[in-house]
Protein backbone atom coordinates (compact mmCIF):
# COMPACT_ATOMS: atom_id res chain seq x y z
CA UNK A 1 0.00 0.00 0.00
CA UNK A 2 1.42 3.53 -1.00
CA UNK A 3 2.10 6.39 1.91
CA UNK A 4 -0.30 9.06 2.86
CA UNK A 5 1.97 11.27 0.95
CA UNK A 6 0.90 12.17 -2.81
CA UNK A 7 2.92 14.42 -3.93
CA UNK A 8 5.09 17.32 -2.46
CA UNK A 9 6.10 20.65 -3.91
CA UNK A 10 9.15 22.74 -2.79
CA UNK A 11 9.90 26.23 -4.75
CA UNK A 12 12.26 29.44 -4.01
CA UNK A 13 13.16 32.65 -5.78
CA UNK A 14 17.25 32.97 -6.33
CA UNK A 15 17.90 36.67 -6.66
CA UNK A 16 20.84 37.92 -8.47
CA UNK A 17 23.01 38.30 -5.86
CA UNK A 18 22.64 35.04 -4.31
CA UNK A 19 24.47 31.65 -5.10
CA UNK A 20 21.97 29.37 -6.79
CA UNK A 21 23.76 26.26 -6.53
CA UNK A 22 24.40 27.19 -2.45
CA UNK A 23 20.43 27.30 -2.11
CA UNK A 24 19.84 24.44 -4.76
CA UNK A 25 22.21 21.86 -2.43
CA UNK A 26 20.43 23.12 1.09
CA UNK A 27 16.92 22.27 -0.76
CA UNK A 28 18.38 18.88 -1.79
CA UNK A 29 19.66 18.09 1.51
CA UNK A 30 16.85 19.39 3.05
CA UNK A 31 13.89 16.73 0.76
CA UNK A 32 17.02 14.01 0.14
CA UNK A 33 17.26 14.37 -3.94
CA UNK A 34 14.10 15.81 -4.34
CA UNK A 35 14.69 15.16 -8.66
CA UNK A 36 15.17 17.35 -11.20
CA UNK A 37 14.69 21.20 -10.73
CA UNK A 38 12.50 23.28 -13.29
CA UNK A 39 13.53 27.17 -13.11
CA UNK A 40 11.95 29.95 -14.71
CA UNK A 41 13.97 32.89 -15.35
CA UNK A 42 12.28 36.10 -14.63
CA UNK A 43 12.88 39.83 -14.52
CA UNK A 44 12.56 42.28 -11.52
CA UNK A 45 11.30 45.27 -10.93
CA UNK A 46 14.62 46.92 -11.84
CA UNK A 47 15.87 44.79 -14.52
CA UNK A 48 17.64 42.29 -12.47
CA UNK A 49 17.24 38.59 -12.82
CA UNK A 50 15.01 36.59 -10.66
CA UNK A 51 14.85 32.58 -10.68
CA UNK A 52 12.12 30.89 -9.66
CA UNK A 53 13.27 27.11 -8.89
CA UNK A 54 10.56 24.24 -8.21
CA UNK A 55 11.00 20.41 -7.77
CA UNK A 56 7.52 18.66 -7.84
CA UNK A 57 7.96 15.24 -6.47
CA UNK A 58 4.92 12.28 -6.82
CA UNK A 59 4.67 8.65 -5.17
CA UNK A 60 7.06 6.83 -2.97
CA UNK A 61 9.48 9.98 -3.65
CA UNK A 62 7.12 12.22 -2.28
CA UNK A 63 6.68 10.27 0.61
CA UNK A 64 10.41 9.65 1.56
CA UNK A 65 11.04 13.43 0.49
CA UNK A 66 8.57 14.32 3.24
CA UNK A 67 9.69 11.77 5.78
CA UNK A 68 13.03 13.32 5.30
CA UNK A 69 11.74 16.66 5.78
CA UNK A 70 9.81 16.21 8.96
CA UNK A 71 12.60 14.17 10.90
CA UNK A 72 15.00 17.60 10.76
CA UNK A 73 11.97 19.49 11.79
CA UNK A 74 13.28 20.10 15.72
CA UNK A 75 10.83 19.34 18.97
CA UNK A 76 9.96 22.95 18.92
CA UNK A 77 9.16 23.43 15.23
CA UNK A 78 7.03 20.41 15.48
CA UNK A 79 5.51 22.15 18.46
CA UNK A 80 4.94 25.14 17.10
CA UNK A 81 3.27 23.68 13.38
CA UNK A 82 1.11 21.25 16.03
CA UNK A 83 -0.33 24.39 17.75
CA UNK A 84 -0.73 26.43 14.10
CA UNK A 85 -1.89 23.45 12.18
CA UNK A 86 -5.19 25.07 10.80
CA UNK A 87 -3.67 28.06 9.83
CA UNK A 88 -1.00 25.60 7.23
CA UNK A 89 -3.45 23.90 5.49
CA UNK A 90 -6.14 25.13 2.70
CA UNK A 91 -9.42 23.56 1.78
CA UNK A 92 -7.91 20.72 0.08
CA UNK A 93 -5.83 19.52 3.16
CA UNK A 94 -2.90 20.81 1.95
CA UNK A 95 0.19 21.15 4.39
CA UNK A 96 2.14 24.21 3.51
CA UNK A 97 5.36 25.20 4.94
CA UNK A 98 7.34 28.34 4.34
CA UNK A 99 11.01 28.00 5.49
CA UNK A 100 13.47 30.47 6.08
CA UNK A 101 15.91 30.57 2.77
CA UNK A 102 19.01 32.45 4.88
CA UNK A 103 18.47 30.16 7.75
CA UNK A 104 17.86 27.09 5.90
CA UNK A 105 21.60 28.05 4.09
CA UNK A 106 22.97 27.17 7.74
CA UNK A 107 21.44 24.37 8.37
CA UNK A 108 18.54 25.75 10.56
CA UNK A 109 14.68 25.29 9.50
CA UNK A 110 12.55 27.76 11.25
CA UNK A 111 8.91 29.14 9.62
CA UNK A 112 8.81 32.68 7.95
CA UNK A 113 6.85 34.76 5.14
CA UNK A 114 9.62 36.50 4.20
CA UNK A 115 11.86 35.52 1.17
CA UNK A 116 10.80 31.80 1.83
CA UNK A 117 11.21 27.99 0.57
CA UNK A 118 7.66 27.32 -0.13
CA UNK A 119 6.85 23.46 1.31
CA UNK A 120 3.44 21.97 0.04
CA UNK A 121 2.68 18.48 0.68
CA UNK A 122 -0.79 16.85 -0.78
CA UNK A 123 -1.87 13.66 1.24
CA UNK A 124 -3.94 10.80 -0.56
CA UNK A 125 -7.11 12.26 0.46
CA UNK A 126 -8.27 8.30 1.18
CA UNK A 127 -5.37 8.16 3.92
CA UNK A 128 -6.97 10.94 6.04
CA UNK A 129 -9.80 9.08 7.29
CA UNK A 130 -9.94 12.07 10.59
CA UNK A 131 -9.12 14.57 8.40
CA UNK A 132 -6.08 16.44 7.66
CA UNK A 133 -5.54 17.71 10.60
CA UNK A 134 -5.05 14.22 12.24
CA UNK A 135 -3.77 12.96 9.24
CA UNK A 136 -0.83 15.12 9.35
CA UNK A 137 -0.65 15.33 13.65
CA UNK A 138 0.19 11.89 13.47
CA UNK A 139 2.71 12.44 10.66
CA UNK A 140 4.52 15.23 12.40
CA UNK A 141 4.57 13.45 15.99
Amino acid sequence: MKGPIQSLEASYFVHATEDAEKIAAAVVSLLDSPGEAKADEMEGHFGNSIIRVSYHITGDEAQRAFEQLSSKLGSGLKKRLMDELDNHLDEHWALYLRLDKQRLLSGKLELTDADPVRIRVKPRLYTAKGGARALFAGLLS
